[in-house]
């Protein structure tokens, strides 16, 4: 009998299921994008130093049909996912796996008709296009101290673009040591950090913080904040309070056996993992395998996989590896310097290489198991 499978997603979870699923399924892609978006690299997009996007034929197994649409509603009555295009698509099971957004605040006053959000390849491109229309000397603030906002706000300092940092905390997942690694660093690119500030008003020209200060900006940068696409809320399925998809230790959805996530838009147990690649790819490849043993008659095992630390480029000619706990919680132990920026720039390359793999031989990724979660979750594994 042959299965239809429909992946909604052609980032780094969706396209690790779909290349993991191919040779036992009829597997359909659906993705609003013609090409794979390298979200790790969109910060250089906006520098001018990459496109960050690549072919899905080097990324995807060649059996993996890609229709280039946006999926609006999931009837997980008839099985059928509604495209805007008005067509359907039939499937027997589905792989969740839509990733995140980034999002402007609407209570923040001119955000976002001011701030440029960079979390996808449109609003990269929309940042990368105003950067061009300033003059160099311009100033940029970019809000959000996290490990986008570091990123970005290296970028286009070493390109010679005078930035501040606005964040109300710096480096939130960091050690102490890498946190002084990347402060050193951005010192000397002559990025200013405001930290333990608040935004309180994005105007044309400024950026208002809560104390009445007004730093000047020529383009401001909004990395803070994290969201996902309204589809399973849309859909009728659980969501937990930001619209992530609820499922189970599998990864099966808790509204209905056929809707197995991945990535950023999937809340296992309500303990989600980080936003990143290094989430993704586990993620998309276990819920491949989930599906897969539901297909057998089989029971799917639980989520296990563990991290390893954080990879953050600070401009092209420095980096820091923060080492990390199974359970992402980050050591005092750190790589940084140049050695830093050539470790992050393999990761980078070897993500797109270990996709790439498992198209051309399903089922060979592997993962480090984390046997805290491993154990918590072979306990909560419901029997269905």
């Amino acid at each position: 009998m042959t299965h239809n499978i429909v992946v909604i997603g052609g980032g780094y979870a969706g396209v690790m299921a779909a290349n993991r699923l191919a040779p036992h399924a009829v597997v359909t892609l659906v993705n609003p994008r013609p090409r794979f978006v390298e979200r790790i690299r969109l910060h250089q997009l906006v520098a001018g130093n990459d496109d960050a996007v690549a072919e899905f034929g080097a990324v995807l197994g060649d059996t993996v049909r890609v229709v280039v649409d946006t999926a609006e509603r999931i009837d997980t009555d008839t099985r059928t996912v509604a495209l805007a295009s008005g067509a359907e698509l039939p499937y027997d099971y589905l792989v969740y796996a839509v990733g995140s957004t980034g999002e402007v605040p609407a209570a923040v006053p001119g955000a976002a008709e001011f701030a440029y959000p960079i979390s996808e390849l449109e609003q990269a491109q929309r940042l990368a296009e105003r950067l061009a229309e300033v003059p160099a000397t311009a100033p940029v603030v970019v809000v959000g101290g996290g490990l986008t906002g570091i990123e970005t706000a290296a970028e286009l300092a070493e390109a010679g673009r005078p930035v501040t940092m606005v964040t109300d905390v710096f480096g939130p997942s960091l050690a102490d040591s890498g946190r002084r690694s990347i402060a050193k660093r951005l010192a000397r690119l002559r990025v200013t950090v405001l930290d333990g500030s608040a935004v309180a008003e994005v105007t044309p020209e400024h950026v208002v913080l809560a104390d009445g200060r007004r730093v000047p900006s020529g383009v401001t940068v909004w990395t803070a904040g994290f969201g996902v696409p309204g589809l399973a809320a849309a859909s009728g399925l659980a969501t937990d309070a930001l619209g992530r998809l609820r499922t189970d230790e599998t990864l099966t959805s808790v509204s209905d056996p056929h809707v197995v996530g991945a990535g950023d838009a999937v809340a296992p147990s309500d303990r989600p993992w980080r936003m990143s690649c290094q989430a993704a790819l586990p993620l998309g490849a276990q819920a491949a395998n989930t599906v897969l043993a539901r297909l057998a008659g089989e029971a799917p095992a639980a989520v296990n996989h563990a991290m390893a630390g954080q990879c953050i480029s600070v401009g092209r000619r420095a980096g820091v590896f923060q080492f990390a706990d199974v359970d992402d919680t980050p050591k005092r132990w750190y790589i940084g310097g140049r050695t830093g920026a050539i470790v992050k720039e393999q990761v980078c390359r070897f993500t797109l290489k270990w996709i790439r793999g498992e198209a051309d031989k399903p089922g060979s990724y592997t993962w480090k198991v984390d046997p805290g979660r491993a154990a918590v979750a072979a306990r909560a594994v419901p029997v269905r």
